[in-house]
């Protein structure tokens, strides 16, 4: 297996792309709200990624994807596709996935919001979900292995009797978007893939309610829980420095710096 280590100039690449990513996340969530459809959050998007960003949607059109976003609703777990037949209530969440290219490089991010007021138990969800990703991100540095990443987002959802998505995986990202090495988020630490300086890959975990297991919609791109039960996800785009790890796609609302 072949892993890109990306040179000081792709790098510089990536972190504008990742901005990107970010700046587009910021942009969307004052959009987020009750009576909204998901369709007009794609159109949103799209529009500021061509017109605002000068950028290329990667969803759109990949492998037969339909639309610029991903947009993942209550019990969807990722894949989501944005329709004008999807419109958002009171107390929903819905993570957004957007993956920008700009210069040939990927910046590949989502969070979930939260629409109007929400549940506790899904207030509950969503932070957990967060905290899972960042309990990830901390243990990237060079010598750690991947089994690292996931183990560290296993015990953390576990912990407080959350079940960890087996099907669907971090990944390698640069000017491919789907690349590895493919970063899974369970495991037992010391395993897996050591990492160096230079490569570049999501981590993102889906974190559920009920039982980890998910079922793909007809439509072969939406996966849901089989139980029905709510779902989260964060993801952000990572890459391994000499002394530990960057996140290329930061935003002003991380909360990192707790976990650092």
């Amino acid at each position: 297996m072949s892993i890109e280590l990306k040179s000081p100039e792709d790098i510089e690449q990536m972190r504008i792309s990742g901005a990107l990513a970010a700046e587009q996340l910021e942009m969307i969530e004052a959009h987020v709200v009750p009576g909204t459809t998901t369709g007009e959050l794609d159109r949103i998007c799209h529009e500021f990624t061509v017109n605002t960003q000068r950028a290329i949607p990667a969803p759109l059109n990949y492998r037969g994807f339909p639309k610029s976003i991903c947009t993942s609703v209550n019990h969807v777990v990722c894949h989501g596709i944005p329709s004008d037949d999807k419109i958002l209530k009171d107390g929903d969440i819905i993570n957004i996935d957007v993956t920008p290219i700009k210069n040939g490089f990927h910046g590949d991010s989502s969070k979930t919001f939260f629409v109007g007021k929400p549940s506790v138990l899904a207030e509950r969800l969503v932070r957990i979900c967060q905290e899972c990703m960042y309990k990830g991100i901390v243990a990237v540095k060079p010598g750690a292995h991947t089994g690292d990443i996931g183990s560290a987002i296993q015990e953390h959802a576990e912990k407080h009797r959350y079940s960890v998505v087996r099907e669907y995986c971090g990944h390698g990202i640069g000017r491919i978007f789907h690349d590895e090495p493919q970063i899974l988020h369970y495991g037992k630490a010391g395993t897996g893939i050591s990492l160096e300086p230079g490569m570049t890959f999501t981590i993102e975990p889906m974190i559920n309610v009920g039982k980890k297991e998910v079922k793909l919609l007809p439509d072969e791109w939406t996966v849901v829980t089989k139980d029905h039960k709510l779902t989260a996800q964060w993801e952000h785009t990572i890459l391994v420095t000499n002394t530990g790890y960057e996140i290329l796609t930061y935003r002003s609302d991380d909360k990192i710096a707790k976990f650092s």
